[in-house]
């Protein structure tokens, strides 16, 4: 494989959601705000077709979540690949402490998750340990489709935490993670990082 040329993999993050700051909404289904998406759209149409970048055939997924799937279906009329929905690129699922403010959640709980961060499932919800699983699966399946099809570019409508962790799963960080091993940047909100997949 290391012959071949590396996939490049366009990870994009929806706008900003109209829920209040500090809430948990990982698997929440909270909508984006619509002229965010809309301005997010143009900037990334505008990136993705520069002058000098290869206008090359390209595959598009996007998270299930309304809004990764509102920016995708907007990216499409600013030149973008048509996506399709894949499960595997929704943001963490954090159980019960979905859309409770963060700072409301028992602090006992938090120190739980921190002292056992890979495997410990906040709000008995996801842990660490499956997100990664699906997100390797995810770029593992995109690699080769791209491989199979002769497409030497892919974007995918996603959030933070799977962004976070594509960048583990192309490190050579060391399993399981403690909390101080998780990325602590991601793309902003409407932006997006470019990642080469070999």
């Amino acid at each position: 494989m290391s012959h071949e040329v590396p996939l490049e993999l366009w990870l994009v993050r929806h706008a900003p959601v109209t829920v209040p700051v500090g809430t948990c909404y990982g698997r929440l289904d909270v909508p984006a705000d619509e002229s965010l998406t809309q301005r997010a759209a143009e900037a990334l149409g505008l990136a993705w077709t520069t002058p000098g970048t290869p206008h090359a055939p390209a595959l598009a997924w996007h998270s299930p979540a309304r809004r990764t799937a509102d920016l995708a279906r907007a990216a499409t009329l600013q030149g973008l690949p048509k996506a399709r929905p894949d499960a595997r690129l929704a943001e963490m699922d954090f159980g019960t402490w979905e859309g409770q403010r963060w700072d409301d959640i028992p602090r006992d709980e938090l120190d739980n998750w921190n002292a056992d961060f890979h495997h410990h499932r906040p709000g008995n919800g996801e842990n660490v340990a499956e997100l990664l699983e699906r997100v390797r699966a995810a770029l593992l399946a995109c690699r080769q489709q791209a491989l199979a099809e002769g497409m030497p570019r892919a974007v995918w409508f996603t959030h933070a935490g799977v962004i976070r962790a594509v960048e583990v799963c192309l490190s050579a960080r060391r399993l399981p993670l403690q909390a101080r091993d998780w990325p602590t940047t991601a793309c902003d909100f409407g932006t997006w990082q470019v990642r080469l997949v070999k």
